[in-house]
């Protein structure tokens, strides 16, 4: 079989050439942002969880200047109302009606800064966007743009005024990931560098609208063999009787653990999924879902899915 990027209209390589802008921003990340690409390529949504000041709000800034898609900013706080996120109705006197005046939500990919500093109340403006892709606003279903995406960025829960968001919403983001500090030699580079804003400022679109839709097609046409399905379906069947997890994963948790790794297959240029395809995005796609003993702590990602990995066979 042929590779997808050849399948389509795209030259080799086009990906890769995405990753190594973004390396030249945030340093030292590479997994994690390879991570975030597949993520979007797979049209999903993506939570970075971390402390303040580690480049989450840069990295969301990355991707949409690199991408080329239309980028909003929501900052939410405790005082945000879900009508700051869709928008409202407003009376226009000239057309003796009300005229919907639409909120940061209709554009292509959504910042939302510090998601888990606003109420549930605010929080839950995104679930209708996030799954569906549209909102209901006065009774009306208005869609949203083709390419869609969130970026959240939540402060861990220990920190003052966060709401820990509730199941739901966790389970709309198809992956969660941790940028941490940087290694010291990348950190001092940092240091010395130029800002990171200005970087960001000057990066050129890689490619078009039409190109990155062709993109997320492709992912659709990598091809994941019966054993890979079987794969998936015993680590689904592992969480869900474990004593470990008050529950395990959904189904749809496996469909997005299955697309995503075929995201991941095909930023490394194969047009089929194998078992580590899996392996490596699991923490980021499955860890998030899961409540019960450790699987809270944002620590303990990596080790949970090793929990996971060894009692499942391939």
């Amino acid at each position: 079989m042929s590779l997808p990027f050849r399948q389509s209209q795209q030259r080799p390589g086009l990906a890769e050439g995405i990753l190594e802008s973004a390396r030249a921003v945030i340093l030292g990340k590479d997994h994690e942002l390879r991570l975030a690409l597949a993520c979007l390529l797979a049209r999903g949504h993506l939570l970075i969880e971390d402390l303040p000041g580690v480049g989450k709000t840069t990295l969301a800034h990355l991707l949409a200047r690199l991408l080329g898609l239309e980028y909003s900013r929501i900052q939410f706080t405790s005082d945000l109302l879900p009508a700051d996120v869709i928008g409202v109705s407003v009376y226009d006197r000239a057309a003796e009606g009300f005229r919907f005046h639409p909120g940061p939500i209709f554009s292509q990919l959504i910042l939302a800064d510090e998601i888990n500093r606003a109420t549930p109340k605010a929080q839950s403006a995104l679930l209708e966007a996030m799954e569906e892709r549209q909102v209901t606003v006065e009774g009306e279903t208005r869609p949203l743009p083709e390419l869609f995406f969130v970026i959240a960025t939540q402060n861990p829960l220990f920190q003052v005024g966060t709401f820990p968001l509730p199941e739901s919403q966790l389970d709309r983001f198809l992956m969660r990931i941790h940028l941490g500090y940087p290694d010291a030699a990348q950190e001092k580079i940092l240091l010395a560098g130029e800002d990171r804003r200005d970087m960001v400022a000057r990066q050129q679109p890689a490619l078009t609208n039409a190109q990155l839709i062709e993109l997320q097609k492709a992912v659709n046409r990598i091809h994941a063999a019966q054993p890979i399905v079987d794969y998936v379906h015993a680590i689904l069947q592992f969480t869900r009787g474990s004593e470990r997890f008050a529950y395990g994963l959904s189904p749809r948790a496996g469909l997005g653990l299955l697309h995503a790794s075929k995201s991941w297959a095909m930023l490394a240029d194969r047009d089929y999924v194998i078992p580590e395809d899996v392996q490596a995005v699991l923490p980021a796609c499955a860890v998030h879902r899961l409540t019960g003993g450790e699987a809270g702590q944002r620590v303990a990602d990596k080790e949970i899915a090793s929990f996971i990995l060894a009692n499942v066979p391939v």
